[in-house]
């Protein structure tokens, strides 16, 4: 919207114009003073003349003006000639004439006056509505630029969660896979104790059974010292010796036996908690997961409401927009577990 112009801008437009069309300085004078009086209704004076003009010496726009002002005198007496009219009666007439003119012209002047105040403010409030329209197309341009920039930062938040939430998908497959790890080195252990538990159960009953045979033979040593116990007093004490000795290798097995299964079943507490931690780490994972998520879904859901509102003009992206990475949250640490760490299986 262009402005409008104001009467001094459309005063010196127009005498820019005379100046090109009247290249002689006093008829170039007489112009700009009818301009001035006929349509702008301003007086012209001589220093008004000299500042819009810029031409001739001071005198110019003096002498012009007295012409301009003879000349509109002229001009505006009112002769009435008539070959039967006494000569007072018609200059009577012609003053009556004259001062009718006079107020007519009068009454047109504050007509024009009255139109020129109107137009004044119709042209007042057409400068204001501009600026009001102008005010409101910035603010508008600030709205819509701080809504682009906006989206555009949602934007790459959501790939910054999207990359987020691949980085905790993999992580979180990468515990999943040291999980069953554990879980099946905890199957194999559970295995190894129960052979572990066989084997000991088969040692004691072999002992059992060496240790009836042993009381076996020592019935049989006794019932024979009952009847030799004078010649088989050495051989039953012998027995005796025997049977003792194989006694404390059953107590010495059987508490190594002891000792193993108590280390296999610490080792198995071990796996358990380890297990226990990894589990919670999974948990903790899959939790950030879901609030990874729900995070995407409710910047998605802002940046469709405000594609939704901006004005369609405003869709393409800015190309001297900025974009900055955010940086990547590390993932949330589980307290008290340490990854990585096997304890040694100890026999």
């Amino acid at each position: 919207m262009s402005d409008v112009l104001s009467p001094d801008a459309a005063l010196a437009a127009e005498i820019g114009r005379l100046k090109a069309a009247f290249p002689k300085t006093r008829e170039l004078y007489r112009e700009v003073c009818a301009l001035m009086f006929f349509r702008y209704g301003i007086t012209p004076t001589a220093n008004r003349l000299y500042q819009l003009v810029r031409r001739g010496s001071m005198g110019t726009p003096t002498a012009v003006l007295g012409e301009f002002w003879a000349d509109l005198r002229e001009k505006s007496r009112v002769r009435i000639d008539h070959p039967d009219l006494p000569a007072d009666l018609g200059a009577a007439a012609g003053e009556l004439v004259a001062t009718l003119w006079s107020r007519a012209t009068a009454s047109a002047d504050a007509a024009l006056d009255a139109l020129r105040g109107e137009l004044e403010v119709q042209r007042v409030e057409a400068q204001q509505s501009v600026a009001a329209a102008r005010d409101e197309l910035g603010r508008t341009e600030s709205a819509l630029e701080q809504r682009t920039a906006a989206l555009l930062a949602a934007q790459v938040e959501i790939r910054e969660l999207e990359k987020a939430q691949a980085e905790g998908h993999a992580q979180r497959q990468a515990l999943e896979a040291e999980l069953a790890r554990n879980r099946a080195a905890l199957a194999a252990r559970d295995r190894e104790l129960v052979e572990v538990r066989e084997g000991f159960s088969r040692d004691l009953a072999k002992q059992r059974e060496a240790a009836e045979r042993a009381e076996e033979r020592l019935g049989a040593s006794e019932k024979r010292a009952l009847l030799e116990i004078d010649r088989e007093r050495s051989t039953a004490t012998k027995l005796h010796k025997e049977l003792d000795e194989a006694t404390r290798r059953a107590e010495r097995k059987d508490a190594d036996h002891r000792r193993a299964l108590e280390a296999m079943q610490a080792q198995l507490g071990d796996a358990r908690h380890q297990a226990g931690v990894l589990q919670g780490r999974l948990d903790a994972i899959q939790a950030e997961n879901v609030r990874l998520q729900t995070e995407v879904t409710t910047l998605r859901e802002a940046e469709a409401h405000a594609r939704e509102t901006r004005p369609s003009a405003a869709l393409a992206t800015p190309a001297n927009v900025r974009k900055t990475p955010r940086p990547t949250r590390p993932p949330r640490a589980v307290p008290g577990a340490k990854p990585g760490t096997r304890r040694k299986k100890t026999v």
